[in-house]
């Protein structure tokens, strides 16, 4: 069943992801998670598999949990031939004070960009797939401020109203501090804007689903934005929605290229149930599934001890090292990691009915994401979460900029 993996470092062969390439089939959309946001191994796989995916199955697209806005500027730079700046440089300006501003994603834009200088007859893409934050960038605004100037002219006024009293939007996180009523006010001026772009449904066309997209992110952000972080209750609902839009978001570009799609997250966003239902009720993959049917595979993974970047903060601070040790007796990883390979893969949907039991049953997981340590014991059913499982015997810090 276990299939070992060699290594997880990209531009080393491929011969033993050949089997990974049959897990994958004819899947469309293939999430592939994280146990933490912050190591190189997982970042590094991600890189491995994309290119080949990109070589071997034809994948287009990677696509990742940042802003439409931000996917948008490293796609232009892949795209660009004549742009001079280093990869390293990009990512760090478009990604700061992410858990992607790391030298990982410089060395995957890097390849992407070389792929798209060797193959121009099949470029391959960056999309951001998340609402517009931290920043709701201007090129948003202008794109559909420009459409509606050049195709509908007559409403113009009223749309550069709307958006002058939501813009600007620079720090999301300062954001928040404003009245909550003023904050729903704003949500409900940007609804407008989209309500305004989509009355000229009519008119179709390439230019008019790229403006619709960017106005539907300017509602879908400012919708986001109405959270109150101190309520257990909204937080629920709003990172349920932040899941839906980042679904949505990614099934748009897929139908809208028709190009295969690399989907990369967070294990608790990838899977089909999250971690910590409480705060993720419903996750990207179950709505990927829910949209595309088999055509979207979930890539979870899980790691036996090692070191990470998180912080002690859930809003704001400074990306700091932390480590765990060994798995302890009772974890999903304490039995992973005794399989007689240290790396490997495994397709849960063959598992030996034995096995089936086993993963079908909720153990404490390691499930790191922007703020560690918590309080909370997070269960994890690995069968009924992914499709396919990357277990890595150790992990390390991912390397900063």
């Amino acid at each position: 069943m276990a299939q070992p993996l060699r290594t997880t470092e990209p531009g080393s062969g491929t011969a033993d992801l050949r089997a990974l390439g049959t897990m994958v089939g004819s899947a469309k959309v293939v999430g592939v998670g994280e146990a933490t946001h912050g190591s190189h191994e997982f970042f590094a796989l991600k890189d491995r598999v994309f290119r080949y995916l990109v070589e071997q199955k034809g994948f287009t697209t990677f696509a990742l949990e940042i802003s439409w806005s931000a996917g948008l500027q490293i796609d232009d730079y892949l795209q660009n031939r004549d742009d001079t700046r280093d990869a390293r440089q990009v990512v760090h300006e478009v990604m700061a004070d992410s858990p992607w501003d790391r030298s990982e994603f410089a060395v995957l834009i890097q390849w992407m960009r070389d792929h798209n200088r060797q193959h121009p007859d099949r470029p391959v893409h960056f999309l951001g797939d998340d609402i517009g934050a931290p920043r709701l960038d201007q090129r948003v605004l202008d794109t559909v401020t420009s459409y509606v100037r050049q195709n509908r002219p007559e409403t113009t006024e009223r749309l550069n109203e709307l958006l002058t009293a939501v813009r600007p939007l620079d720090d999301a996180i300062a954001y928040l501090g404003r009245p909550l009523i003023e904050r729903q006010e704003n949500a409900a001026r940007a609804r407008q804007v989209l309500d305004l772009m989509q009355e000229q449904k009519g008119r179709g066309g390439a230019d008019f689903e790229f403006a619709l997209q960017n106005a539907r992110n300017i509602a879908q952000t400012y919708t986001f934005l109405t959270i109150d972080p101190r309520d257990q209750e909204s937080l629920t609902a709003m990172e349920r929605y932040r899941d839906q839009v980042m679904a949505e978001t990614t099934t748009w570009w897929h139908r809208r290229t028709g190009g295969k799609t690399v989907v990369s997250a967070h294990n608790d966003h990838v899977g089909y149930a999250a971690s910590d239902p409480k705060t993720y009720p419903k996750t990207q993959g179950s709505f990927l599934r829910d949209a595309l049917g088999t055509g979207y595979l979930a890539v979870g993974t899980t790691f036996d001890h090692g070191s990470f970047l998180s912080k002690d903060q859930s809003l704001g601070g400074e990306w700091k090292r932390f480590a765990v040790g060994p798995a302890e007796t009772g974890t999903n990883e304490y039995t992973l990691d005794r399989v007689r390979y240290r790396d490997y893969y495994a397709d849960l949907r063959k598992i030996p009915a034995s096995a089936r039991t086993w993963f079908a049953t909720p153990r404490p997981t390691y499930s790191i994401g922007t703020q560690y340590p918590t309080n909370q014991i997070l269960l994890n059913a690995l069968g009924t979460s992914y499709d396919i499982l990357v277990h890595l015997h150790s992990v390390r810090a991912a390397d900063k900029l």
